[in-house]
Parts: C-alpha cells; sequence; structure tokens
C-alpha cells in the first residue's frame, strides 16, 4: 500500500520546490525550509567557533559528552547550511545518544573544492584536540554530505590520522558526472534530484578539476581501509545507483559496509522527518547503528 506521507510530501515539493531561481533564492529555500522544521526545546544548541568552520553544537538529554558525531550536511556543496539541517543532526544525536556537531563548510561557487574537504577535516582535528577518542567520533552527512562524508575519511587516512569509529552516508552522492543508470531510470519518480542541476553543482563545486578527482567524487577513490559505512539510500532517487556503486566499492576493498534502500523514499528523506515517519526511523535505525560503533 502506497505511503499516504511521502504522498503528502511529494504533493508539498510539487507545490513549492526547493530547487530553483537564484544561487541566493535557492540558499534560502533551503535554510526557510530547515526552519520551518524546529529542533525541539530540550536540544541544547551551542556555537562553536574554533572548528576551523562555524559550527553548532546540538546535545538532547542523556548523551554523552565524551562521543561527538560530525555531520555535513547537502545541498551539492552550494546550498545548505547550519540553519536548513539543524533537525537532522539534533535527531541522529538523539538517537545515537551524542553530541552532535554541524560544520557550516564553505560553499562553493565562491570556494570550490578542496575548501569543504578541508574544512571537514579541520574539524576531525578539532574533535581531537578536544580530546574525544577516534573510537569515539563518527562523520555522518547527506547527500554531497554523504559524498563529504567519505571523503573526509580519506583525508583523515590520508593524513595519516586514526579513523573516526564509522561514517554514516544519508543518499551520498558520490559521482560527479551522474553516470548511474537510476539518474535515467528513477528521473520521472524523483522530485528532488536531475541530471540537469546536478551537473551544475558539480561544476560549480570542481572548479574546473576533473569530475573524477577522487576526494570530490568519492566513487573514483580508493577505499581501502577506511571506517565502517553505513548507507541509507530510497528507491525513488535518481542517485540509487551512487549507493549501490558505492557500497560494492567499499565492500571489495575491505570495508565494512551496510546498505538499505528504503522503499518508497525520495531523496534524503530524513529531512522531512518531523511529518514522515520513515524519515525518523531511519535516524533511529542509524542512530542505534553509531552507538554501537561508538561504544555505546
Amino acid at each position: 500500500m502506497p505511503n499516504p506521507e511521502i504522498a503528502a510530501i511529494r504533493a508539498m515539493l510539487a507545490q513549492r520546490p526547493v530547487l530553483g531561481g537564484t544561487l541566493e533564492e535557492t540558499r534560502a529555500g533551503i535554510d526557510g525550509m530547515g526552519a520551518a522544521m524546529p529542533t525541539p526545546d530540550d536540544v541544547k544548541l551551542t556555537p562553536e567557533n574554533g572548528a576551523g568552520a562555524p559550527a553548532e553544537w546540538s546535545q538532547a538529554p542523556g548523551a554523552a559528552d565524551d562521543r561527538a558525531i560530525l555531520y555535513v550536511h547537502g545541498g551539492g556543496y552550494v546550498i545548505g547550511s547550519i540553519k536548513s539541517h539543524r533537525h537532522v543532526g539534533a535527531l541522529l544525536g538523539r538517537e545515537a545518544g551524542s553530541k552532535t556537531l554541524m560544520l557550516d563548510y564553505r560553499l562553493a561557487p565562491e570556494h570550490p573544492f578542496p575548501a569543504a574537504v578541508d574544512d571537514s577535516l579541520a574539524a576531525y582535528r578539532f574533535l581531537l584536540a578536544k580530546g574525544y577518542a577516534p573510537g569515539k567520533i563518527a562523520v555522518a552527512g547527506d547527500s554531497a554530505g554523504g559524498g563529504l562524508t567519505v571523503a573526509t575519511l580519506l583525508a583523515i587516512r590520508d593524513a595519516g590520522l586514526p579513523q573516526p569509529a564509522g561514517g554514516y552516508c544519508i543518499s551520498p552522492w558520490v559521482d560527479l558526472e551522474g553516470l548511474g543508470g537510476s539518474m535515467t531510470s528513477k528521473a520521472e519518480e524523483d522530485p528532488m534530484v536531475q541530471k540537469p542541476g546536478l551537473l551544475d553543482m558539480a561544476a560549480h563545486y570542481l572548479g574546473g578539476k576533473p569530475a573524477k578527482t577522487p576526494l570530490a567524487a568519492p566513487l573514483h577513490a580508493d577505499l581501502k581501509g577506511i571506517a565502517p559505512l553505513l548507507i541509507q539510500v530510497g528507491s525513488a532517487e535518481t542517485l540509487l545507483d551512487d549507493s549501490i556503486r558505492l557500497a560494492g566499492k567499499a565492500g571489495a576493498a575491505g570495508v565494512e559496509v551496510r546498505l538499505e534502500v528504503w522503499p518508497e523514499m525520495i531523496h534524503v528523506w530524513q529531512m522531512f522527518h518531523p511529518m514522515l515517519a520513515d524519515g525518523r526511523r531511519s535516524l533511529a535505525v542509524a542512530g542505534a547503528w553509531l552507538k554501537d560503533r561508538m561504544g555505546g
């Protein structure tokens, strides 16, 4: 039986598309959508100015002080912010019994690759310097942030730093050329991501660098030695094949990987968790996985 909640969200998106207009209008639009889904009053929010880029801690009651999730938001590396994704990171932290550090990494086209990777790696170094043990840190993100999660793990490895406990990727974007078969086969089902817009964002982010640059497009990286991955993707996504191919490549490289394909779900359905039970449930599943990985 079709899910009535996701049908209602589809209708809402048809009336008020997230993408469209100028870059400034699109950035304001996604921030406004996030602001319409406020963080619960019992979650403590604290600005953090020492992480290399603007950041914000969220902590629900009972969250352990010695565990931290570094959350890198989605938005094609050109939109998105703490404002747009605060509610996602806060609920994930609640479910994992952990603090969440939401990072406002620099955006393209003003700051093309590798700015986002540099900022995320700097934030990980900041957590280590604050005394968090690597095994008590996780990296998480959605869409471009899901790709950035993998890129961060690679950058951590290449810098000779210890890996965190795990990486949680929501609908990750790891192929900047959009060559997955689902980019075409799921185009009519996906209300969020289409290839022309995706390639525009890729061009902004790459800034003239090759589309197969491994830290920009982790599908083309050697994934050996990175932390375990949990990948969640919806069955109605043009980026479905990004997740499937990423899981296959990670597994072939000896990385522990768990891939979940959620029926009927659209791109980053967790964004709509205040009105979508499967959004809350998927974050609960991920939170339990992260808690286990961090020794909770």
